[in-house]
């Protein structure tokens, strides 16, 4: 009998043990697949952080020209205020003192309001001039967003004499001496086209660069007729393709005239090659700001 109790434990015994092993063996395997999940979200996490850097980076960039404009407003404001200030301490002091005759005092009251006009006009034309920087800061912040998946030396945006530019390497757009667009750089162009439409109140610039190595083929006669078929070409991709409406863009080549390097070097030339997308204010309001006021309005 008891021999019978000892066979009837070492089969439970032993039946347990390979459930066990086989519960385990599942565990271990789904443990293995938690671990590779696990290593995945870590990578993802670090390339998040990586490219949130770098948008922090070029926004603190931004921020700092912006701010830099805004100390010049600010400085010329202070001016204008102290030149206003002494303007009407002088006419209160001649009228006190009955210097001048009431004609004399009625010419210079004159001309002080005019000067104040002045000031006025220029106060005015500052505050166009920071509601441009801001609407600039959010075009770029939108283009580095858009582009984030882009290499940085096909593709730079940056703010310069006020204006946006987009500068597009041609080893990105083109095959050496063509001016036909390829895939890839569709795809970019199409990043930028999105941005382009949500801003309908600005202008668009795209001009043609090359380097000094003269060409001609059976499509193209020099350096200007290639900057200039390849700045058509991305003007046609960003109408035909993107909807982007024509009667805001203008293409022009520039040739091998205006370089961003030396071209007596590879590297240089290779910079020089590109095409830059300018991004302008309508050229008639521009043209009206920079108009004075008129005498009586």
């Amino acid at each position: 009998m008891i021999k019978k109790i000892g066979l009837a434990v070492l089969a439970v015994t032993l039946l347990g043990s390979c459930v066990g092993k086989k519960k385990f063996l599942e565990l271990q395997e789904n443990c293995s697949d938690i671990q590779l999940t696990l290593e995945q979200r870590v990578i993802d996490l670090e390339d998040c952080k990586d490219e949130n850097a770098n948008l922090k980076t070029s926004l603190a960039t931004t921020q700092a020209q912006l701010e830099n404009e805004r100390s010049k407003a600010k400085s010329l404001e202070d001016q204008l205020e102290y030149s206003q200030k002494t303007n009407s301490s002088l006419l209160d002091r001649m009228a006190e003192l009955n210097v001048i005759s009431q004609s004399g005092s009625e010419n210079i009251k004159k001309s002080l309001d005019a000067i104040n006009e002045q000031n006025k006009y220029i106060m005015d034309l500052t505050s166009d001039i920071q509601a441009k920087d801001s609407v600039n800061l959010a075009l770029v912040m939108n283009l580095k967003r858009s582009l984030s998946d882009v290499n940085d030396e096909d593709v730079t945006v940056e703010v310069k004499k006020g204006v946006v530019y987009i500068s597009l390497s041609d080893k990105m757009l083109f095959k050496s001496g063509s001016a036909q667009i390829n895939t890839r750089a569709k795809e970019v162009l199409g990043k930028i086209a999105k941005v382009l439409k949500d801003h309908s109140d600005l202008e668009i610039l795209v001009e043609g660069h090359t380097d000094s190595v003269p060409i001609n083929t059976d499509c193209v006669s020099d350096n200007w007729d290639l900057s200039t078929k390849r700045a058509t070409a991305v003007v046609r991709v960003l109408q035909k393709d993107y909807s982007v409406q024509p009667n805001r863009m203008t293409a022009g080549g520039r040739s091998y005239y205006v370089p961003k390097a030396d071209n007596d070097t590879e590297e240089g030339r290779s910079l020089n090659r590109r095409t830059e997308i300018i991004i302008l204010p309508k050229l008639d309001e521009f043209f009206k700001l920079l108009e004075p006021p008129v005498e009586g309005e």
